[in-house]
């Protein structure tokens, strides 16, 4: 486990995970090619993969003292 964290995140644990706000999250989601779309087990249940989101995060941030 990746510092802890369960292998599916809820929203708001994801956005914690990744230094976002919601809003960001969401609008990742609908716009960023590659951003992996959650799964929604229910109507109110939304879960993020962390290892796809690290894996997302990893490849859009450019590496120290390199700009993006």
């Amino acid at each position: 486990m990746h510092h802890g964290l369960p292998q599916k995140l809820r929203p708001g644990t994801a956005c914690k995970m990744l230094g976002i706000s919601k809003a960001t999250l969401l609008r990742w989601e609908q716009t960023k090619p590659g951003f992996e779309k959650p799964s929604r087990p229910s109507p109110r249940v939304t879960l993020y993969d962390r290892d796809k989101l690290l894996a997302f995060l990893e490849a859009h941030t450019a590496p120290e003292g390199k700009a993006a």
